[in-house]
């Protein structure tokens, strides 16, 4: 006989496969190819009501299998044609002090904690080469840092694969 935690995993994994019903995924596969259907198209695709498959979205984001709906922007067309990814080893004590300034700095949008030698892993734009070199000097007072800059992007961004249906 299971635990008490035991039983809270069990009923957490079994909660998931409800969650992630065939329907569910159809959904999710719906909602990953186009993010701004309107409900009562989504449901005519399903092949159920509107309020149905509102009803099971809302679900989705209240469980945070769906986190968000993002606006894609191609920096290089708003005067942002530098990318880069930088790594960041910290000084002692600078852990917090580079994830703050991550924070703060427009110009990087994504930031990851990362294992192995260096600490951070961070992406950035920038209008040219002098802008990105200014922004990387800020984060030179709290640590080392290894840049790469993007020069293609054969694989962009998207969503992660969808697991099978339940059988």
């Amino acid at each position: 006989m299971p635990n008490n935690r035991q039983q809270t995993r069990l009923s957490a994994y079994d909660h998931e496969e409800v969650l992630l019903d065939e329907v569910n995924l159809r959904i999710l596969t719906e909602l990953q190819d186009s993010p701004r259907l309107p409900m009562a198209e989504l449901a005519r695709r399903i092949g159920m009501s509107a309020p149905a498959v509102t009803e099971r979205v809302q679900r989705l984001e209240r469980a945070g299998v769906i986190a968000g709906y993002r606006l894609d922007i191609d920096p290089a067309a708003i005067g942002l044609p530098v990318t880069a990814f930088t790594r960041i080893r910290p000084m002692p004590g600078s852990l917090p002090k580079i994830a703050e300034l991550a924070a703060e700095l427009p110009e990087v949008t994504e930031c990851y904690r990362i294992t192995g030698e260096d600490c951070f892993l961070i992406k950035l734009h920038a209008p040219a080469i002098e802008q990105l070199e200014a922004t990387l000097d800020r984060f030179l007072a709290y640590g080392n840092t290894t840049t790469s800059i993007v020069v293609s992007t054969p694989v962009p961004r998207r969503t992660p694969p969808l697991p099978a249906p339940p059988k």
